[in-house]
């Protein structure tokens, strides 16, 4: 299989621009990441002031992170990012201004098979808040399935939750 090593990159869906993150950024991150209605059930807590949120960017900007995450731009605008912040886990978060309106799905559906083409993963997971419905469903969409529940695997603001953890085999020829 051929790798492509040109990342970062950037795609293009309809309505997305998905490409590497920029230090002009952390406003609108800042935004997502300390909104405690987006980060219900993400793996840390809201983040309490723009050096977290810095800190965090940094990460993103780091040319040794592993990962391959993409912001997600519509319009023009920074609203979210999605990808394998660490190859073969993926994730989302969004704006809340674009829930519900397909974007996370037209995002990954543009990102997973990018994913299998830059990497050799044989499969790419997910640990998802099992009181996340909407992401589960999406998942599901995506076809990703179930395999198997663990309890008590974060513990953010002192509060433990659980995690369903899914997978999505590489496509065969």
């Amino acid at each position: 299989m051929a790798m492509v090593p040109d990342y970062p990159t950037t795609l293009r869906t309809a309505r997305l621009v998905l490409r590497p993150a920029k230090a002009s950024d952390l406003d609108a991150f800042y935004d997502i990441l300390s909104n405690p209605k987006v980060m219900t059930y993400w793996s840390t807590p809201p983040h309490p002031d723009m050096a977290t949120t810095r800190a965090w960017l940094d990460r993103q900007l780091d040319p040794e992170c592993l990962g391959r995450d993409f912001v997600i731009e519509r319009e023009g605008r920074c609203i979210g990012k999605a990808g394998a912040w660490r190859l073969p886990e993926i994730g989302y978060i969004l704006h809340p201004d674009a829930w519900g309106k397909g974007i996370a799905r037209e995002a990954m559906e543009a990102i997973i098979p990018h994913l299998f083409a830059t990497s050799n993963v044989p499969e790419l997971t997910a640990d998802v808040d099992p009181r996340h419905v909407a992401s589960l469903a999406l998942l599901d969409r995506l076809g990703f399935r179930e395999t198997h529940r663990a309890r008590d695997t974060f513990c953010i603001d002192g509060v433990w939750v659980d995690s369903i953890y899914l997978s999505l085999p590489r496509p065969t020829a």
